[in-house]
């Protein structure tokens, strides 16, 4: 999780509210324009939270075997070496477009999140952003075949802008080269948190409160109940749902609007991402399935609403 810090106002020790901080923030690209649809995000969270990107290549083994067409070692090396010198220049070029943002570079060879957890470690990463078009599924896509790995491993928040981001969220994606970006500033006018309540997921609702207070956002929380058996009961889980859902805010909250509470009842990614789209949402937040297998969002219904968003989805693995 990027870095929350308490703050309390009054003597009332349960009036918290969170500011949120993103000081290094990694952008992990393998150059295709699927990826240079999300630098634009990168650069605009660097821009508003004064940070640092961290701009990152992974040259993959299996890339490297399959175009070296054998086991010759000293043709195998010289392919690494030609592809890393291309990556270099091709970071180069992405750097000398990101005008007075601090940068750091990274040409890094092997399996891909191997490299990317320890970028992570080493440099303190807040967030990691990064772009899938999700045509054949989003783990078979996003940097070859790891996509999986940064979103169920990764120790911080991961921000995916998937192939139906549109409107006005959509950061424009094409610059010449040697230009420098645009200045975006980022917006987030709506935000989407959806929670099944499970332990993981109720935890990631104090880093969609801070971006809300941070945002001045309007705030969406949200569940959605695919289980139809008990809604004749009193108080039945519609009403259980809502009043779980009110109770993540913390009173001391320096939220600009009150928050809008939603129990929907269906298919999960479905009603999440039409949601969203109903409210021109900027950003949906939600918790990943964690490494360990440890159920609260399936990842099935991470890689739908992710594939299917109108808005980049912020994902957090749990523990």
């Amino acid at each position: 999780m990027p870095a929350l810090e308490c703050k309390q106002d009054t003597p009332d020790a349960g009036k918290l509210s969170h500011a949120i901080f993103l000081k290094n923030v990694l952008y992990a690209t393998d150059f295709s324009p699927t990826s240079e649809s999300a630098l634009p995000y990168a650069t605009a969270i660097c821009r508003h939270f004064a940070g640092t990107l961290h701009v990152a290549h992974v040259v993959p083994d299996t890339n490297v075997l399959l175009m070296a067409g054998g086991d010759d070692y000293a043709s195998i090396e010289t392919l690494y070496d030609d592809a890393q010198a291309l990556a270099l220049e091709r970071l180069r070029q992405v750097a000398g477009r990101l005008g007075k943002i601090p940068y750091q570079t990274y040409v890094r060879r092997g399996r891909v999140w191997d490299n990317l957890s320890a970028i992570v470690a080493e440099n303190r990463i807040d967030m990691i952003v990064v772009g899938t078009h999700g045509r054949t599924g989003l783990g078979k896509v996003l940097l070859g075949s790891v996509a999986e790995d940064i979103l169920r491993h990764a120790s911080c928040p991961v921000l995916t802008v998937g192939p139906g981001v549109c409107g006005r969220v959509k950061l424009p994606d094409v610059y010449g080269e040697g230009t420098n970006l645009a200045p975006f500033e980022l917006e987030l006018h709506n935000i989407l948190y959806a929670t099944n309540f499970a332990p993981t997921s109720l935890m990631v609702a104090p880093l969609a409160i801070a971006l809300a207070e941070e945002f001045r956002s309007r705030l969406t929380l949200m569940s959605v109940l695919d289980n139809y058996t008990n809604l004749g009961t009193r108080p039945g889980p519609i009403e259980d749902g809502v009043r779980h859902l009110q109770e993540l805010v913390p009173t001391g909250n320096r939220l600009a609007y009150t928050p809008e509470i939603v129990m929907d009842l269906g298919s999960a990614p479905e009603c999440i991402v039409n949601a969203a789209a109903d409210r021109e949402a900027d950003l949906i937040v939600l918790a990943a399935r964690p490494a360990n297998g440890t159920t609260h969002v399936p990842w099935s219904t991470v890689h739908r609403i992710v594939a299917n968003a109108t808005c980049p989805v912020l994902t957090v693995a749990g523990s």
